[in-house]
């Protein structure tokens, strides 16, 4: 299982180090420490947690809405496996993004839930802004 620190966790919640670390000292997170004494955080945690996080704190109302082609580092949340495709989910901070792809490219990049990756979007031509 794989375990992130306060600031990988941060990073992939969209929320600076010390929102994270209030967050574990008031209990909001799960966190362990490490033989050097280092606060981690579970990866199925983080993964809960960042769905929970992102369903109690919408947007903003000035936060603009875009889809520019971007990376977003995140967690990845859940893996529903068919026969021959797979759709995966990723929360980056507090956007949900679910991919399809086939169960072969799941397989070979070892995805599981609570671990990192990155969803990737690109648009060619078209960019949308809602305000």
């Amino acid at each position: 299982m794989q375990s992130y620190t306060i600031g990988q966790a941060a990073r992939l919640l969209g929320v600076s180090p010390d929102t994270a670390r209030r967050w574990a000292d008031a209990g909001r997170m799960a966190t362990h420490r490490d033989e050097a004494g280092r606060r981690l955080i579970d990866g199925k945690d983080l993964a809960a947690f960042s769905v929970e996080l992102a369903r109690g704190d919408g947007p903003a109302e000035d936060t603009p809405y875009t889809s520019a082609r971007n990376a977003f580092p995140g967690i990845v949340t859940a893996i529903k496996l068919g026969d021959v495709a797979a759709q995966v989910e990723i929360q980056a901070g507090p956007h949900r993004l679910v991919s399809l792809l086939t169960r072969e490219a799941v397989e070979e990049l070892g995805l599981e839930v609570g671990m990192e990756a990155t969803a990737r979007v690109k648009s060619t031509n078209v960019h949308i802004d809602r305000t």
